[in-house]
């Protein structure tokens, strides 16, 4: 017994112990934070709200966390005001959607895409945004300011955006094959190397634009032959993937795949250190893609609205928008970031085109159309 009650004791001692450690690391790293950011923000940021949590909901490999050297921006906000920032992620729209709509989970601040945004401005699940408390706001660029998704501009702040495009590895491709178009993941002859992207409105999108069609029909027969042609894929693919994609392309598991420009961006800049890079080809296909913007919003039921207003703000700091977008790789909207001689960025050929690219957003659809597509995706993935 005694044993017992002595390893139980230095046990809790342990805990203890590291926990000390810990809270004593997190402090020390708040410390170098705050000295880091000393005199290169714009705005106000009291800590009048101190000891509160906010509630972050975003995609994954979305947001600058401290990883390869970057600043971890959700502990630097808490650095200067003291609010706790919880901050999950989603892998689709539609995943987040799901969550927010099953209730229990009270967010205060979402970054969805913009057709997701119009479909919650007309749900009534978002809550205008008081522009007066962000100062940093005139840094977004004006052809972002009241886009379709959100044509009175109440609702949303601009975050990132970008294409949709055709990543392959040059290696395992032969540049024959590649056309510029999205017959690529059609070609049987990469069967069991193709990765399908896990969302209905993206991957019956792309079948679609291959075909030419209007991705914001809402005629049941232009869903059907998109469905009829992605269905031809299935057995092409080696899987489903959406975040995944990352350590598939990245280990050269796959050879094609479809994603995001920045996401490509930044599976190249991870596979400099393997020496990989320049197996990694991109393009944006000719027959039309999606162009497509996410935006900072704040949910109906936001728990602590001001705190969300500080957030927001904070977001928008030169400094802070400059880091972001380095990390995440993503066309910024931000004026001071992309007018910056030393952003890494600046001018890419796939976040800031030069030549028009055909392209267009998705836009939201009516509740017949949308429960249409997404029966027709379940039938195709063998859930329904």
């Amino acid at each position: 017994m005694k044993k017992i009650l002595c390893f139980l004791l230095a046990a809790v001692l342990l805990t203890c112990v590291c926990l000390a450690m810990t809270s004593c690391g997190r402090e020390k790293k708040m410390e170098e934070l705050r000295d880091e950011l000393e005199g290169k923000l714009e705005g106000d940021y009291t800590n009048d709200l101190e000891n509160k949590t906010l509630r972050v909901y975003n995609w994954g490999e979305y947001i600058s966390d401290g990883s390869d050297d970057s600043l971890d921006l959700n502990l630097a906000f808490e650095a200067i005001t003291g609010i706790h920032v919880v901050y999950e992620t989603y892998d689709s729209n539609e995943t987040m959607y799901a969550t927010l709509a099953g209730g229990g989970v009270s967010y205060d601040i979402i970054i969805p895409s913009d057709y997701m945004i119009a479909r919650l401005i007309a749900e009534d699940r978002l809550q205008p945004i008081d522009f007066s408390k962000l100062s940093n706001f005139h840094y977004i660029d004006k052809q972002y300011l009241n886009p379709g998704y959100d044509p009175t501009g109440k609702y949303s702040v601009p975050y990132a955006g970008g294409y949709l495009g055709v990543i392959y590895n040059n290696t395992m491709v032969d540049e024959a094959d590649v056309d510029g178009t999205w017959s690529l993941l059609w070609n049987d002859k990469y069967k069991g190397q193709i990765l399908g992207i896990d969302n209905a409105r993206d991957a019956l999108g792309i079948a679609m634009y291959s075909l030419e069609l209007d991705v914001n029909s809402t005629n049941t027969a232009d869903w059907d032959k998109a469905a009829e042609k992605l269905a031809k894929q299935v057995p092409l693919l080696q899987n489903w993937v959406m975040d995944e994609i990352f350590d598939k392309m990245e280990s050269e598991n796959a050879a094609i795949a479809t994603y995001y420009a920045g996401d490509y961006l930044t599976m190249k800049a991870a596979m400099e250190d393997t020496g990989t890079a320049d197996h990694l080809s991109f393009y944006l296909p000719k027959e039309g893609t999606n162009i497509y913007f996410d935006a900072m919003c704040v949910c109906k039921d936001a728990p602590n609205y001001e705190a969300a207003m500080l957030y927001l703000n904070f977001m928008l700091e030169p400094y802070i928008a400059l880091q972001n977008a380095e990390y995440i790789r993503y066309t910024c909207p931000n004026t001071a970031v992309v007018n910056n001689d030393e952003y890494s960025l600046k001018g890419n050929e796939f976040l800031y085109p030069t030549t028009e690219v055909k392209s267009s957003y998705y836009q939201h659809l009516d509740t017949a159309t949308v429960r249409y597509y997404e029966q027709l995706w379940n039938k195709i993935k063998g859930n329904g």
